[in-house]
């Protein structure tokens, strides 16, 4: 996954929700509708979130420094679980507040058709922000499910696009279902339910970002299949077998690997540190990601050795 495929769906995403917003704002300004105004706020804050990710991209790109060894690469894991917070609180707690609000005390709708042509072309627009993340996200996501995709991508902005395009786009339909309901009823109650429905919706969302993210900035380490890849790269020549291996991601395209690699004991000094280069260019052919390689030879005690770790065999 190329940076430039990443920023290319949240600048999609960004420019569409910028001009959502300011339509939507215009449409609550005329028709006085509580669910175009949740959604003008949820359309607000996606642009910001998207910003936010596109700052979190630049910052991740720094240098290394002492005091920072291993880079910036979890600054693009900080500003996804930002933009998570933020979907939560100024998404939807505003849009369940104004709901409940607008229930206690209805107000009729006016110029309703203004609403349902701007929330129209909202979705149009929306629609083509979630097609282009979609299309940035299929080489990435391989032939895993798009729940999959989202659960076990290190890559946290499109997920991140992704679910809230999703959520945007049935937001919207709830906003049309309510102010159609509210039109055909005469009954504002229609458009209060239906704000509380898109707060409700971009609650779930914030979740399950929160819980994605927050499992990536505290420093997720490879999945099985990588993992296999990782050790039988390791293993040849001199190298006998992978005792303990590590890894861990510190950042979408920065991997980790720490191992301790099993070598004859009637091998002389030089020769150890041959099949330790030898080992590590093996590995950097094949996972050109794993930009730290650390690897530590030992004897090869089999059946006493420290624990062939779980990370060869990690959650799948």
């Amino acid at each position: 996954m190329s940076a430039s495929g990443g920023s290319k769906a949240i600048i999609a995403a960004l420019s569409a929700n910028a001009g959502i917003a300011v339509a939507k704002f215009v449409g609550f300004a005329i028709t006085g509708s509580s669910s175009m105004l949740a959604e003008g706020v949820h359309s607000v804050a996606d642009t910001a979130n998207q910003g936010l990710l596109l700052f979190g991209r630049k910052r991740a790109a720094r240098q290394a420094t002492p005091e920072h060894p291993f880079g910036y690469g979890r600054d693009r894991f900080f500003y996804s679980f930002v933009v998570a917070l933020m979907l939560f609180t100024l998404g939807s707690v505003f849009a369940i507040y104004e709901g409940v609000h607008k229930l206690s005390v209805p107000e009729d709708l006016t110029s309703p058709v203004v609403a349902i042509v701007i929330l129209g072309i909202a979705i149009v627009l929306e629609g083509y922000s979630w097609r282009t993340a979609i299309h940035e996200s299929r080489e990435l996501k391989g032939d895993a499910t798009w729940w999959g995709f989202i659960r076990q991508s290190v890559n946290p902005e499109l997920p991140v696009v992704l679910l809230e395009d999703t959520g945007a786009l049935v937001g919207l339909a709830l906003a049309l279902v309510g102010v159609v309901l509210t039109v055909a009823t005469g009954d504002p109650v229609w458009d209060a339910v239906g704000t509380i429905a898109i707060g409700s919706l971009l609650g779930v969302i914030a979740v399950i970002l929160i819980v994605e993210t927050k499992s990536l900035l505290i420093g997720e380490g490879a999945r099985a299949p990588l993992v296999r890849t990782i050790s039988s790269s390791l293993v040849g020549g001199p190298v006998e077998r992978v005792i303990h291996l590590r890894t861990q991601y510190l950042g979408p395209e920065e991997l980790l690997v720490a191992a301790k690699i099993a070598v004859s004991a009637s091998l002389p000094t030089e020769a150890v540190a041959a099949a330790i280069d030898e080992a590590e260019a093996r590995l950097r052919e094949a996972v050109p990601h794993a930009r730290l390689v650390y690897l530590e030879p030992d004897l090869d005690r089999t059946g006493s050795d420290d624990g062939l770790d779980p990370a060869l065999d990690p959650m799948p």
